[in-house]
């Protein structure tokens, strides 16, 4: 049989390879990144808004869907309101907040690149220079009307632009219905030195900062994670700013062998699956044994979590627990895959890193879960999703840099390649280009 089916159990079992467990690997790749013709339609009518009339299809926005009565002019987080957020968060949040600045800065540092130059060729003198944008946007989601308050998406999207060394960063994230903004969110953009936080969120905010309006300056490049309509509104302006990437739902793949911790491995599952409906939460294993533990340790850590109805659903839909031959099959499975998340749950972890080639971020070991990526470790939590791990890396220092090159050519040089770049605009068909270099050995 290719799939065993376990009444008692959340999560379904396949054997792996199989027709049916192929299908479901599909099904789960292929989720989340498919946009419907309405939503893009909406999403690019109110950019088109935004870019037109600036604070007055702002502010609409902002009335109709989070705040009726927040005006334009409160629009811009005021340093009266940071101070009064500094008052309200507890020491032990400051605490932590401030153990996961310093982790993620130490971490980004290294992420650095120097200007170079390189004079090997006699006469030529070649290079490249590193420059920062001028202006960056960090995207912070809500999170459930502001009770929920995204703190570690300040942090990974506003510290590799200040090392990068961006010399404005603009915070947008929506308002309660009061018109407030949560105050661990204020103080984590207050430590990371934002310089303008925004009351704005959904479409209109990636518009404004794409765009700019009258109160939010154009930026140069918008990260950080968001709903459908803000992932479809980064996809529609990019090219006209720079963006991180297009993600989508959340997802983890936990490779293990028959040594693992399955009650490690439930929770960990969870906590992907906890997100949202389209979570994936996935364990590959070569133990029939470990599969069945870890299905039951899921149904059992589910009847406690509070967001119990969503894990479910994500299960449901988009979990899967695969059983294959041996472990090489399983790296393979893996690095086809390409996750958000790749947890190692094997005896030797150390011994695979230079197999995994396709994954957004790897936990070796028991005890490195996901979510110490995502608060605390030091590398960043904005990650490639749906396979996309397979050209694409997280954010880091260099999504807020460019590069230039410089070129210089002596005299004598340039006349020891010109027949070489003669002859190859000549045969592209570019008779000025050619030109430009038969002109100069005329002289």
């Amino acid at each position: 049989m290719s799939v065993t089916k376990m009444k008692e159990t959340t999560m379904k079992i396949y054997n792996y390879p199989s027709k049916p467990a192929e299908k479901k690997i599909a099904s789960i790749i292929n989720r989340g990144l498919d946009f419907k013709k309405k939503d893009y339609q909406s999403v690019k009518r109110i950019l088109e808004d935004v870019r037109k009339n600036g604070d007055k299809a702002l502010i609409k926005y902002v009335n109709r869907f989070d705040s009726p009565d927040l005006s334009i002019d409160s629009i811009k987080v005021s340093s009266k309101e940071i101070n009064a957020a500094i008052k309200k968060v507890d020491k032990p949040f400051v605490r932590s907040l401030n153990r996961a600045i310093s982790q993620i800065k130490a971490f980004h540092k290294h992420q650095l690149s120097k200007s170079w130059i390189n004079t090997d060729r006699q006469g030529v003198f070649l290079g490249q220079i590193i420059n920062p944008v001028d202006a960056a946007g960090v995207y912070v989601p809500g999170g459930k009307g502001g009770n929920t308050p995204l703190v570690s998406s300040v942090l990974m999207g506003a510290i590799p632009a200040k090392i990068a060394g961006v010399q404005h960063i603009s915070m947008t994230t929506p308002p309660t219905k009061d018109g407030s903004i949560n105050p661990h969110l204020l103080v984590a953009a207050q430590k990371v030195g934002i310089d303008s936080v925004f009351k704005v969120g959904s479409a209109w905010a990636i518009a404004a900062l794409a765009y700019g309006t009258e109160t939010i300056p154009k930026t140069d490049v918008i990260v950080g994670p968001g709903n459908i309509y803000v992932t479809l509104a980064k996809k529609i302006v990019a090219g006209t700013v720079g963006i991180d990437m297009i993600a989508g739902p959340s997802e983890i793949l936990i490779v293990a062998d028959s040594g693992a911790n399955p009650e490690f491995i439930a929770a960990d599952l969870l906590s992907q699956a906890e997100h949202d409906a389209l979570a994936s939460a996935m364990l590959v294993t070569n133990s029939k044994q470990l599969a069945k533990s870890v299905a039951k340790a899921v149904d059992k850590q589910l009847s406690n979590l509070m967001r119990r109805d969503i894990a479910m659903e994500s299960l449901a839909g988009y979990g899967a627990i695969m059983i294959t031959p041996d472990i090489d099959t399983t790296i393979k499975l893996a690095n086809q895959i390409a996750p958000e998340h790749l947890e190692l749950h094997l005896k030797e972890p150390f011994d695979y890193i230079d197999r995994i080639r396709n994954a957004g971020a790897v936990f070796l070991g028991d005890y490195t879960p996901e979510p110490v990526g995502d608060y605390i470790a030091g590398p960043n939590h904005i990650l490639p999703t749906a396979g996309t791990a397979r050209f694409a890396s997280a954010l880091s220092v260099d999504n807020f840099i460019k590069k230039t090159s410089l070129i210089y050519y002596s005299k004598d040089a340039f006349m020891n390649e010109a027949k070489d770049i003669i002859r190859l605009a000549e045969i592209e068909g570019l008779d000025a280009h050619a030109n430009s270099v038969k002109i100069r050995l005329k002289k």
